[in-house]
């Protein structure tokens, strides 16, 4: 059952990531994505006040699951830690929070783009 959950996590931390990078993209998924990248920001921010900048729920009880199926030395972010696994080597924890913040951004921007300031375009009235 644990090791089904760990999976489980896995999915969910990595639908929430492409979500996060994408999720702008498509107009049927913008408001949604404003909505996720807020969560998201409230996460890192918010709770990151009392439990460290960058917390996430979802890391935490992954990291739960991990520690009782014998996992040690987990890195602070499951970024850093699905990185190294997909690449076989080690990344500075400086370099992941660099990439995660930059790209986390540049989304957040874009999603406040699409969500606020691009106007809706009108159909053009017909004669």
């Amino acid at each position: 059952m644990l090791s089904f959950l760990d999976i489980l996590l896995t999915i969910v931390h990595l639908l929430i990531i492409g979500f996060n990078l994408s999720g702008w993209i498509w107009r049927r998924t913008q408001r949604v994505h404003l909505v996720v990248i807020l969560l998201t920001a409230a996460s890192w921010f918010i709770l990151g006040r009392w439990y460290g900048t960058g917390y996430c729920p979802v890391t935490d009880w992954q990291w739960r699951v991990k520690e009782q199926l014998g996992e040690r030395d987990l890195p602070a972010s499951f970024i850093t830690y699905i990185a190294e696994k997909l690449r076989g080597r080690q990344f500075s924890d400086a370099f992941v929070n660099t990439a995660t913040a930059v790209l986390f951004a540049a989304a957040a921007l874009l999603s406040f783009y699409v969500n606020l300031f691009r106007r809706k375009r009108r159909p053009a009235a017909s004669a």
